[in-house]
Order: structure tokens, then sequence, then C-alpha cells
């Protein structure tokens, strides 16, 4: 029997499945995380940049090299495991440290990323997460007490999550230190990799969050831009039905609208990328927070709650910011097709005007043609009697008649004679 034949990306497609394990967390254990995006251009950076930087980490520690052009990478750095990702813009350092500071989210923490390596980063940081993770205590009291202490007590989110095997808060505000601060508190007898999933979703919600709020600063630049171009389309387009003289000039109109519809496009394509990737982060953000099966405590505000609240206006202000260009470039394209036909009724009229002005003409023409022709009879029966005339005078002598009554006598028969050879001859180039 012949051996099966492996489709080439078979392989690929079940590892890529298996790429990004979730981490293996004892109690209890700290969470350094961080997120590098280059500010322009991210999709398209130099990858290679990103690989020399977790290299040089990595030998800091003595670990093992990550694999060329790898997008993922996991390995020991030190007491903690670190836990590397390169996503379409951003890359992401996870530091998983077993133990806990006495200081809660002491900055100390974040030493396992030193300082000249963070200076040598490339791109910028996006997301700095300090996640304490440690075992619950006996009573929620406890909990509420160094949660408190902990957090702002007006943004703090808490909720018990994955059927009550933790609970977990924070409130989304960067500490004196750059970092943004979640605690958890397991359950004893919590399965690692369980613990390991609820940190790794802290970590997605944090960081996604952060990158779909860059949509929230492009969707105002393009607010104000828009707020400058509706005014002229709508100027431009109420200007059209206005007849005659006292409408606006078509050509200087279409000069108007091209520059209203290339500034839209240019903006189209400035904020499609960016609107299209928050879409995405949301929808993850989203996702990430369902997965997580949040319980309310107390009456406290839950993380779901809070983005409702809090992150959810900033997304509808990119969609709707992103339906109104939508909208705009809609209009611009019928302000297009009303010009051209109000040019094309324009150049109907204007046709029409000179066809009926060629048609004057050609009146005048035929008339003047008529004219040249009778006094063409004229001046050919003229010299025509005359020779007539002399041809005939001896005969008209020796008959008596005299020259004047020989001169009558032609006159109509030759008029006639001529005026029908001319309307023959021109009969015959009709």
């Amino acid at each position: 029997m012949p051996p099966v034949s492996d489709h080439p990306l078979r392989y690929a497609t079940v590892n890529e499945l298996h790429a990004r394990p979730f981490p293996a967390l004892e109690l209890p254990c700290t969470a350094v995380v961080m997120a590098f995006k280059e500010p322009h251009d991210a999709a398209g950076r130099d990858r290679a940049a990103d690989l020399a930087h977790l290299i040089d980490l990595v030998d800091r520690h003595g670990g093992s090299h990550p694999q060329p052009e790898a997008t993922h990478y996991s390995g020991e750095i030190g007491r903690g495991t670190l836990k590397w990702e390169s996503h379409t813009e951003f890359v992401s350092y996870s530091a998983f440290t077993p133990g806990v500071s006495p200081r809660a989210f002491d900055p100390a923490e974040s030493g396992v990323f030193p300082e000249d390596w963070l200076e040598a980063a490339p791109g910028q940081r996006i997301a700095s997460l300090l996640i304490r993770v440690e075992t619950m205590p006996s009573s929620l009291g406890e909990i509420f007490a160094r949660v408190e202490d902990w957090f702002v007590p007006e943004s703090l989110a808490l909720s018990r999550v994955v059927d009550g095997a933790a609970v977990i808060a924070g409130d989304f505000r960067i500490d004196a230190a750059g970092h943004t601060r979640f605690a958890v508190f397991v359950r004893p007898g919590t399965g690692r990799r369980r613990i390991g999933r609820i940190v790794q979703r802290l970590c997605e919600i944090e960081i996604y969050r952060a990158m779909s709020m860059l949509g929230l600063a492009r969707a105002r630049a393009l607010s104000a831009e828009l707020n400058r171009l509706d005014p002229r389309l709508s100027n431009l387009v109420s200007g059209l039905d206005s007849p005659g003289e006292t409408g606006p000039d078509p050509e200087a109109a279409l000069d108007e609208l091209l520059s209203i519809s290339s500034a839209l496009e240019r903006q189209a394509v400035r904020a499609s990328f960016r609107f299209g990737a928050t879409q995405a982060y949301e929808a993850i953000l989203t996702q990430r927070i369902s997965v997580l099966r949040e319980e309310r405590i107390d009456g406290r505000q839950t993380f779901g709650e809070f983005m409702m609240r809090r992150y959810d206006p900033a997304m509808r202000t990119v969609k709707s910011s992103e339906v109104r260009l939508k909208a705009l470039s809609e209009r611009a394209e019928r302000a297009a097709e009303l010009l051209r036909t109000r040019v094309d009724v324009d150049r109907s009229a204007q046709n029409q005007r000179l066809l009926e002005s060629m048609d004057r003409r050609a009146d005048l023409a035929l008339r003047l043609q008529h004219t040249v022709e009778g006094l063409s009879v004229v001046a050919i029966s003229y010299y025509a009697v005359s020779l007539g005339a002399y041809a005939l005078y001896p005969l008209a002598a020796l008959a008596g008649v005299s020259k004047e009554l020989l001169t009558a006598a032609l006159v109509l028969p030759v008029l006639g004679l001529v005026w029908a050879g001319l309307r023959r001859v021109r009969k015959s180039f009709h």
C-alpha cells in the first residue's frame, strides 16, 4: 500500500492550535506583563528587531533562544517563567514569578525586566501590568479591606469568576510606577492551569483594552475633520438646485467636490485599519470577560459593568465616527451624481441653443443663396440679351425691326431660359 501524502500545512495548522498554552501557576505568585507597540505602521514593523530584543533578555538569564522567525516563546528567566508573543501590532512579555512581595504591588517586582532593556525596546510601551495572585482569605470582609486599600474605590471592579474559583479585583488605573494593577484571590485547591487561565484572561483584557482605545483618539481626530468637511459638502449640494445664473459654476463646483472627496478618501485610508483593528480588539476583550463567568459580590461592580459604563461609550464613539465617514462619503458620491446631471442638463441646453443658432444661420444662408441666384439670373440674362441682340441686328434691320424692339423681345425668353438652366444645375448638385 503506497504511503499517504499529507498536506504540507497539515502539521503547521494543528500545531498553531497549541502554540500559545496557558501558563501553569502555583500559589502565591506574581505576574509582570508588558506590551510594546511601534507608534507608526506597527503592522509593518521590523519583527527581527522584536526577536533581537527578546534574545537580549533571554541571554541575560542564560536561557535558550527562540526559533528564527518565531511568533511565540516560553522559557525560564531567573526564578520565573517568561512568555513572549508577537501579535499583528504589538509584542507582549509576561513574566511569572513564584511568591509575592510583602508590600503589595511593590514596583521592584517589575525588576524582572531591567531598566536599560526597557529603554532599548523597539516601539513604545502600550500596557504594563502587575498582577498579585494569592490564596483567597477565609472571609469576604478581608478581601474588601485589602482591595479598598490597594485600589481607588470609585473605579474598583470586583467579582467572583470561573464558578467561584477566584475573586478578581482592579481599578484600571495607572499607578505612580506606571503599572496597571490587578489582584487575584484563588480558592485553595484550584488547579495550576485554571489559575494560569484566569491570570492570562486579565492580561488580555487590559492589553486589548489599551489597543482598542487607540481607535478613540483616531475617531476624535476624524470627527474634527468631518466637522470641517460636512458644511462644505452641504453648501455645495444645496447650491446645485439653484436654477440658471444663481447656481454655482459647474467647474468651480466640480473642483470643490473633488477637494472634498479626496479629503474623505484620505481619512478613510487612514482610519480603515485602525477602526477594523479596534473592532477586533473589542470583540476579543468582550469574549475574554464573558469566559470569566463573573458573579457579583455584595453588590460590587463587576468587570463587565465597568466596561459597559466606561469602555463601551468609547467604542460607540469609534463606530459612530466610522458610520459618519461612510455616510459622508456616500453623500459626496450622490453630490457627484447630481453635479454630473446638472452638467449634462446644462450641456444639453447649450447644444440645443447651438443647434438653434445653426438653424438660423442655415436659413439666412439659404435666403442669401436665393438672393444670389436671383441676381445671377439677372446678370446672366443681361449679358445673354446683349449678345443675342448683337447677333440678331442684321436680321432685324432686314425685317425693319428697330434695335429697341428686338432687345425688348429677347428679355423674357432669355430670362426664362437662364432661370431654367440654373434650376437644372442646382438640382443636379442635390
